[in-house]
């Protein structure tokens, strides 16, 4: 009997065949070094002012510009490259971080539901279609007009906007695996719930959890920049992409550099993980034509 490949050889044989998949990652890697890098790249701080002299300098391609500021200043004078650098740090944890608290709730729930089933089962869904109901944007602004503003709340809030469909990805893969010959032998050898679930069952249905994993990262981001945008998010002046589009949409006529380099930050971070999240769900998908081939 051959052995099944585990999920991370699965990962890797599909990067290493896919083109658009290598791209996704060389980008993603990009976003994360220039955002781990800003203090070393950055030349300006991104929260020093300077109204006098530095108000709306243009990116150094347009006339004016400087290679001092590359992608130019704001209102207030800030540099717009060392705030698009620094942003990323706070931007993407609030792509990633939400998705691992909305992961660290949604998944065990998912697991116990599936493979107890029975009222259990019934009760806990029951709760998930109710979070399901409303739209995560939706769940994540209420959640964070009730816990309030800040950078904390929001991870918080859009994580647990998140777990839901993390419940039910893992219930659903559980059921199809709570009847299988390893796992009924898990139970007749007495091992005890937490350890089928997280040792026999959480490793057999990761293909389902890292693709939904990565697509939600792409979407909390998203998620997290509207909410700053509309101002329930990141506080100004602290540099997050969604907070830097809020502040330069009144100057975009002026100074369209405001607005323009932070949605493309935005643009090109989501763009990557949807692309990099087709090419794993190619990749793991059982059905996959690709697989088969």
């Amino acid at each position: 009997m051959t052995a099944k490949p585990s999920v991370w050889r699965l990962i890797w044989a599909e990067v290493r065949a896919n083109r658009t998949a290598q791209s996704a990652i060389a980008i993603i890697l990009l976003l994360i070094i220039c955002a781990l890098c800003a203090p070393w790249l950055a030349r300006h701080d991104p929260l020093v002012l300077n109204l006098e002299t530095a108000r709306f300098i243009p990116p150094f391609f347009m006339e004016g510009g400087s290679f001092l500021h590359p992608f130019g200043t704001d209102s207030s004078g800030r540099d717009v490259f060392a705030r698009v650098l620094f942003g990323g740090r706070i931007s993407l944890a609030l792509g990633f971080l939400p998705v691992l608290i909305g992961a660290g709730l949604g998944v065990p729930m998912g697991l116990l539901s599936g493979y107890l089933g029975g009222r259990s089962d019934q009760f806990l869904m029951r709760v998930n279609d109710c979070l399901l109901a409303f739209p995560s944007i939706l769940l994540a602004l209420i959640l964070v007009a009730f816990l309030g503003q800040g950078i904390v709340n929001l991870m918080i809030a859009v994580g647990l906007a998140y777990a839901p469909t993390f419940a039910r990805v893992s219930r659903s893969s559980a059921l199809g695996e709570r009847n299988k010959e390893y796992v009924l032998g898990a139970f007749a050898n007495g091992a005890s719930l937490q350890r089928i679930l997280f040792r026999h069952l959480l490793p057999n249905i990761l293909n389902s959890l890292v693709v939904v994993a990565t697509m939600s990262f792409a979407s909390a981001l998203l998620e997290s920049a509207g909410l700053s945008f509309l101002g329930l998010g990141v506080r100004p002046p602290t540099p997050e992409w969604g907070a830097m589009l809020a502040e330069g949409k009144a100057d975009f006529y002026q100074a369209w550099w405001t607005l323009v380099f932070p949605g493309a930050a935005i643009f090109l971070t989501v763009l990557s993980l949807n692309m990099l999240g087709d090419a794993l769900r190619d990749a793991l998908d059982p059905r996959s034509e690709r697989r088969g081939a």
